[in-house]
């Protein structure tokens, strides 16, 4: 072993050692045992633009899971559109670093230009070496009319591809010979192995439709999809009202398919910066969010209620917020350069403030 993996491995086993004894003075081993599930999301993309680098996000999965609180480890996904380094390839390098967190991708955005045999191959293989650790996230990406044409996809096909495309993946991961005659994707007697090594392998769908875009007809169709394919759903930050409406319409349709919503876990994507001096947090999360997404995303209406910043209390405000409304899998993003401090802290200063169920 070179001097820089010895050195790497003995400051990894240090820091390890710290969240143990961090962990101890808090108390906070019971919440392993709590219907709250904490999970935290990794910037691939931020790899690009100086956040992090991989180093540190690899580090950062195995004291997730070292933790004892993050239950769950994500990465995000686009190809084109927003680059980062590949989220199937991320899941996998984690995969091999960790033995018990789940691993998810918080929303395949390039599932609709994805063909579902290679996904249902990649993903079979990839809990096979987790020993059925996955959680594939999906979701219809935001259209990017360059990525749709690299794809030879249209944006309006995206909802089709997505039903399309989880229905066959799941024929794939069930049936010994497929034989599949779809508006978008044909098989005829194929025989696709390998098979997840999870029966069934989870699929959360990820959407969070603007009202005054889509409407109310609008949300109740995405919802039903939801009630219809997925097994968790994911959401951005919604005004308390609206969510609690969007899992009653789920519960609604599920019912009325007999479908099973015990072990269905509804999961926010939320962002965290956590820093005494409020100013501070802002600005570093806007650096976040102008080079993740782009300039003017998300607008100051969605901020108040999607980015919990400044000192522990003001996090854990808004962090309860979430998880008084619904929310079963609160999975953080920290939007800062310091990702390993960031759960530190949420550790020491933020979970203490929580009243969990």
């Amino acid at each position: 072993m070179s001097v820089k993996r010895t050195l790497s491995s003995i400051c990894l086993t240090a820091r390890v050692l710290s969240f143990r004894a961090l962990l101890d003075e808090c108390g906070v081993r019971v919440m392993r045992n709590l219907p709250v599930k904490w999970g935290v999301s990794l910037p691939n993309r931020g790899v690009l633009f100086g956040l992090t680098n991989i180093d540190t996000i690899l580090e950062a999965a195995v004291l997730a899971e070292q933790s004892g609180v993050f239950e769950s480890v994500w990465f995000g996904d686009s190809l084109i559109h927003k680059p980062r380094i590949e989220s199937i390839v991320m899941l996998s390098a984690a995969a091999a670093r960790t033995h018990k967190v789940r691993l998810g991708v918080i929303c395949m955005a390039s599932f609709p230009v994805r063909h579902p045999v290679l996904v249902a191959i990649q993903w079979a293989s990839l809990d096979q070496l987790s020993k059925g650790r996955i959680i594939l996230g999906v979701c219809i990406g935001g259209g990017h009319e360059g990525e749709m044409r690299a794809f030879g996809i249209q944006k309006s096909e995206r909802v089709g591809r997505l039903t399309e495309g989880i229905k066959l993946i799941r024929e794939i991961w069930s049936n010994d010979e497929v034989n599949h005659e779809g508006k978008y994707y044909k098989l005829q007697g194929c025989r696709i192995v390998p098979k997840p090594a999870q029966k069934p392998c989870p699929i959360w769908i990820a959407v969070s439709p603007d009202r005054a875009v889509v409407g109310d007809k609008g949300i109740e169709a995405a919802m039903k999809r939801v009630a219809s394919l997925a097994d968790g759903y994911i959401t951005i930050a919604v005004p308390p009202d609206d969510f609690r409406r969007r899992l009653d319409l789920i519960e609604e349709f599920a019912e009325e398919q007999g479908r099973d919503l015990n072990n269905f876990e509804v999961a926010i994507h939320g962002m965290v910066n956590i820093n005494d001096d409020r100013r501070a947090a802002h600005e570093e999360s806007m650096y976040y969010f102008n080079n993740y997404y782009s300039p003017g995303y998300p607008g100051e209406e969605l901020l108040r209620i999607w980015l919990a910043h400044g000192p522990p209390e003001e996090c854990a405000r808004m962090i309860q917020g979430w998880i008084d409304m619904g929310i079963t899998t609160p999975v953080l993003r920290f939007t800062s350069r310091d990702q390993l401090g960031q759960m530190e802290r949420f550790i020491k200063d933020v979970l203490p403030l929580l009243r969990l169920k």
